[in-house]
């Protein structure tokens, strides 16, 4: 049944997945992660956890990572939409420190594939949003890293518009810069 459309980005390794969906007068079916078709399009990864998160408005997560025990994710939003970002940390990429975001969701449907060696976060930009993720590693507590969302080296531009507040954990507004970050 599935198929996907894979498009890759001007970052290498990451890929906006959208999905084939069967939609009709009752609602709409689609497959969320079909081994064959990701594996297809290039996408081999075993994934060993799902997590889930609900966040409000301006809520705003990361940028995360593991130092250890790195972990590809498939990242997608259930209800409502956010603005995902990725942050390339592999010293010998050609694309090291740059970024890339996609809006994500329920919506569009949009999937987000990000592999290891990168840091991860978004921002909740509808009145609430639901966000899914795969991980290829389990979570390792003592193992986390992270950059601080507003870092002036790679000057995200995080759509932050009339009506949004970020809302930053206190462990978050407490990660270090870029240039203090740890890399791949």
């Amino acid at each position: 049944m599935g198929k996907i459309v894979v498009t890759g980005c001007e970052i290498e390794g990451l890929y906006v997945i959208e999905p084939t969906v069967y939609a009709d007068s009752r609602g709409y079916f689609f497959e969320s992660y079909n081994e064959a078709d990701f594996v297809s399009a290039g996408i081999d990864k075993k994934f060993v956890q799902d997590n889930q998160s609900m966040s409000s408005k301006g809520v705003l997560r990361g940028l995360h990572f593991q130092k250890e025990h790195p972990q590809a994710k498939l990242v997608r939003v259930i209800s409502g939409e956010v603005y995902d970002v990725a942050v390339d940390l592999r010293k010998d990429s050609a694309t090291f420190g740059k970024h890339f975001g996609v809006i994500l969701s329920a919506e569009n449907k949009k999937q987000f594939f990000i592999p290891e060696g990168f840091a991860h976060g978004f921002l909740v930009l509808s009145e609430k949003a639901e966000f899914a993720y795969k991980c290829s590693d389990f979570y390792h507590p003592n193992d986390e890293g992270g950059i601080i969302w507003n870092d002036k080296d790679i000057a995200i531009d995080w759509h932050i518009h009339e009506g949004i507040e970020p809302v930053i954990s206190d462990k978050d507004a407490k990660l270090p810069a870029f240039k203090d970050a740890f890399i791949f």
